[in-house]
């Protein structure tokens, strides 16, 4: 049974996919925020699963949260830690402490379009696909080797809210699937590329 540590900021719809896909062999130990009112946290805890939070404004330093949060990770003792829709910036030090057992979902093709608003941003540039990436997080913002994509088209006259809402459908197929591959030994890191060493269908895109 592998652990797995959930990190939110807010409602927490990618980690209420996972916690709903019941991946065998997968125990969500506990779901974790840097803000008390992250409305996922009420969601986890009425499905008895641990939860705790950690403001990051009480802290002097972003290295001083990261290894306050390292410390509520750690007592789960975790094989994977999560981080789904946590809108924090973590430090070196934090990412080499998990490396290899730290995932993240970012709403757009990597390596496009890395940090905020990547579907507005994917519009000024004439897209015509958007999407999303699943990958390991490195101290390198946004860079870490991928395992997997999800694609959507881009109408004409869409909105950046009509893109994310797209978006947001695949990546709630895709990020349990991915996680089902690293809690199964399904995933190998290979320099900067990512092979699923069993199947390649958690590595295709999906056209929704």
């Amino acid at each position: 049974m592998k652990n797995i540590v959930i990190l939110i900021s807010g409602r927490g719809s990618n980690m209420q996919a996972i916690v709903e896909a019941a991946i065998p062999n997968a125990r969500i130990a506990a779901v974790l925020s840097n803000r008390a009112d992250a409305a996922g946290l009420a969601w986890a805890a009425e499905r008895g699963i641990a939860t705790d939070s950690l403001e990051h404004k009480a802290f002097g330093s972003r290295l001083e949260f990261d290894q306050a949060m390292m410390q509520k990770i750690d007592a789960y003792q975790p094989d994977l830690v999560v981080l789904a829709g946590f809108m924090r910036i973590l430090t070196p030090e934090f990412c080499t402490h998990y490396s290899g057992r730290l995932i993240n979902i970012h709403p757009s093709l990597l390596p496009a379009f890395t940090g905020l608003h990547t579907h507005e941003r994917a519009l000024e540039a004439g897209c015509r696909i958007a999407g999303c990436t699943i990958h390991f997080v490195t101290p390198e913002l946004d860079c870490g080797p991928i395992i997997a994509q999800g694609v959507v088209p881009v109408h004409d006259n869409d909105s950046a809210d009509n893109i994310a809402a797209r978006v947001l459908a695949v990546e709630h197929q895709l990020f349990p699937r991915a996680v089902a591959d690293f809690v199964a030994g399904r995933l190998k890191i290979d320099g900067n590329r990512v092979r699923n060493i069993h199947h390649q269908a958690s590595a295709d895109a999906l056209l929704a």
